[in-house]
């Protein structure tokens, strides 16, 4: 509870089981709680009380909430005492802007939050004693001041009563007199202060300082004046000020000093309690903007969730109906799938971030060549640029791009040929970099208006690769530069805006380049003039090049048309679609296919015929995909002990793949996949199993 007397807070309503809950609600801040019933009682409590906050009803007979207000804000004393309006009814925006135009410091809804309310009050309560408390410090600084002017023009006759503290030096520093209040303040005796003995009150670390800028301006004949702490003979921590003036002849010649000392201790508290009033003041704004950034945030996240959801529910009924033409069924099936993905990547933005501040995003390091990263990325997006008929360019200026070679294919698989001489070699993860020139590639796009144009070059700036994405698009604000990296921010997040997106592309680009030691920074000119990104990422040092029949590099699994030809399968998931959807697309491999829902099932089935593969689900009821694995490695071998396994989930942790593997799994891949990802899987764990010393 707090150490000062109570204070006063008005309720204010004209029903009386109201008062009662606000009073339960209050009356754990151990506060004076004055109830009114109606405005003309209110205001009479106003003429001889002050109080630290007025919780005042809206609906009231005879004199509303608002005329009371009003009146309350015409008297001088409570011209300024905050108000909170309490309604029952939900008013549109005209009555709330009317409230806070009579000065409201908000606007509550019934039935109202316990804790939300006694927080608010609690700070006004505190707002207010410590304001109080500030007040009467100040005052009582003012008269201490008053009482040292008045004791400096009557020195002579009042020191030795004197409420601070006085002192007379000679010309070498040695102190001649101190009167009670200097002695009190130092907590040493009058024979103790004479000499130099004033200094063993200095803290070790001060004393060389103090004097030797005090004896700097003694020596110069000026003022001094310094505020430093002290630990007194009996511990206690003070802080004084140290004032001195030389004493002079009618000659001007200087014959010794007068000063004083005061103890500060209390104003120096009191600062401090004001600063930290001032911090907290301004981390709660802080936490207030962030709190209304994650609620438009979320708002934002349930349409670009609901948005594709709806072209999805919406074809896949049609389809069910089977009134659709060959065409209508392509364009449905067309815009099902353009849809999901959207959903996937909103999702994998999501994942992303939530990597980012858990510090748990991982990169896989390697030597990378721009020139592919980008390229791949300008081929993902050119579909977006044509379909608002964006030029669209990448270009390497002349002087860069004179040590790359030509592109070279041979028979569809692609070579790395081509850019071994490149000078846009970066260590990094490939995927990632291609996530960011994605990102930013999409986002200019996005803000670009039909008929515009995106540019992106790369060349080289002293040892770094720069990538940079121009576009004529809508340009940013000057003063939503600063933000335009953050999460979560978007210059436009009303419902009305007319780009859609969660505000994640450009903060995840941001934390991907920063993990590959590089920067990344916006610029625009302003509103209706595009903007530019640009991106520099550390290069490696260059190295001659290899012979490219010895250097080129395929990764390329050649598939016939049946790749899974007789293959026989186990897929065990939970989820009926899941489960149907895989074994049709398995099925159409050529693969002999099983499927179960459970733990229990697949343990009869693996013992009633062991699969060549395992294909499970990890989040299913009762026993999940961990514990069937871990039952599978418990059986004999020719039981089925060492059958290869992929697990499948919809959890798309980074410790998610890492468990899989360590319960026993070969594989990992995360929900929604693609059936020839998947094909490619089990193609690989069966050349990898046939070259097993143990088959």
């Amino acid at each position: 509870m707090p150490s000062e007397l109570p204070v006063n807070i008005l309720l204010v309503d004209d029903h009386s089981e109201n008062l009662l809950a606000l009073e339960a609600i209050l009356h754990s801040l151990g506060q004076n709680l004055v109830r009114a019933t109606s405005g003309a009682q209110a205001l009479r409590c106003l003429l001889n009380q002050d109080f630290a906050v007025i919780l005042l009803d809206v609906q009231m007979p005879e004199m509303d909430g608002f005329e009371t207000a009003t009146l309350i804000r015409q008297r001088e004393r409570s011209r300024h005492t905050p108000i909170i309006f309490l309604t029952a009814f939900s008013t549109n925006d005209s009555m709330v802007f009317k409230g806070y135009s009579l000065g409201a410091v908000d606007y509550l809804f019934k039935p109202i939050e316990p804790e939300i309310l006694k927080s608010k009050v609690a700070a006004f309560v505190d707002l207010f004693q410590k304001t109080a408390k500030i007040e009467r410090q100040a005052n009582q600084l003012a008269a201490l001041n008053a009482d040292l002017r008045k004791s400096e023009e009557q020195f002579r006759s009042l020191s030795a009563c004197s409420p601070v503290g006085i002192f007379l030096t000679d010309i070498n520093g040695d102190c001649t007199y101190t009167n009670p209040r200097y002695q009190s303040i130092l907590d040493i005796s009058d024979e103790d202060c004479l000499g130099k003995g004033w200094l063993r009150s200095l803290r070790p670390e001060d004393r060389d300082r103090i004097f030797a800028d005090w004896s700097a301006a003694a020596q110069q004949g000026r003022e001094y004046y310094s505020e430093f702490s002290i630990v007194t003979a009996t511990g206690i921590l003070r802080w004084l000020t140290l004032r001195s003036s030389p004493m002079l002849t009618d000659e001007g010649a200087v014959i010794g000093y007068v000063g004083t000392v005061e103890d500060i201790s209390d104003r120096k508290q009191a600062e401090e309690e004001r600063a930290k009033l001032i911090r907290e003041q301004a981390a709660l704004k802080e936490a207030e903007a962030t709190n209304r950034m994650k609620d438009e945030f979320l708002a934002t996240l349930s349409h670009e969730l609901r948005t594709p959801l709806n072209s999805i529910l919406g074809w896949a009924k049609l389809l069910r109906n089977r009134k659709l033409d060959e065409k209508a069924t392509a364009r449905a099936l067309e815009t099902i799938e353009r849809n999901a993905r959207l959903q996937e990547q909103l999702i994998e933005d999501i994942l992303d971030v939530s990597r980012i501040i858990r510090g748990k995003l991982v990169l896989n390091i390697c030597p990378v060549n721009l020139v592919s990263v980008i390229e791949t990325a300008v081929e993902t997006v050119r579909l977006q640029a044509e379909a608002k008929n964006i030029t669209f360019e990448f270009a390497i200026p002349a002087t860069d791009k004179a040590n790359i070679a030509p592109n070279k294919e041979n028979n569809g698989h692609f070579s790395l040929a081509k850019h071994l001489a490149s000078p846009f070699m970066v260590s990094g993860d490939p995927d990632r970099l291609q996530q960011v020139v994605w990102n930013l590639l999409s986002n200019a796009i996005k803000f670009t208006p039909e008929n515009g144009r995106v540019d992106i070059t790369l060349s080289t700036d002293n040892n770094y690769a720069q990538i940079q994405v121009s576009d004529t698009g809508i340009g940013i604000k000057p003063d939503f530069l600063r933000y335009v990296f953050d999460r979560f921010r978007q210059a436009d997040g009303s419902t009305t805006r007319s780009h859609t997106g969660l505000g994640l592309g450009l903060a995840i680009a941001r934390h991907l380049v920063e993990l590959h030691h590089g920067n990344i920074y916006a610029d625009s000119p302003g509103e209706g003039q595009g903007a530019t990104f640009t991106v520099k990422l550390p290069l490696l040092e260059a190295k001659q090049p290899q012979n490219p029949e010895k250097a080129e590099i395929v990764e390329s699994v050649s598939l016939p048309k049946l790749p899974l030809n007789n293959v026989q399968l186990l897929v065990v998931d939970d989820d009926t679609d899941t489960r149907l959807f895989l074994t049709a697309a398995l099925q159409q491999s050529g693969a002999a296919v099983r499927s179960v829902s459970s733990v229990n099932e697949a343990m009869l089935a693996i013992q009633e015929y062991p699969p060549e593969i395992l294909i499970s689900d990890i989040g299913m009821p009762e026993e999940d995909g961990y514990t069937l694995i871990r039952k599978v490695r418990l059986l004999e071998a020719e039981r089925g002990g060492q059958i290869p396994a992929i697990a499948l989930t919809a959890y798309a942790r980074e410790e998610d793949s890492t468990e899989a593997i360590a319960a026993g799994f070969h594989m990992y891949a995360s929900k929604p996949i693609e059936p020839a990802k998947l094909i490619n899987m089990i193609v690989k764990l069966l050349k990898v199993n046939l070259q097993s010393p143990l088959n």
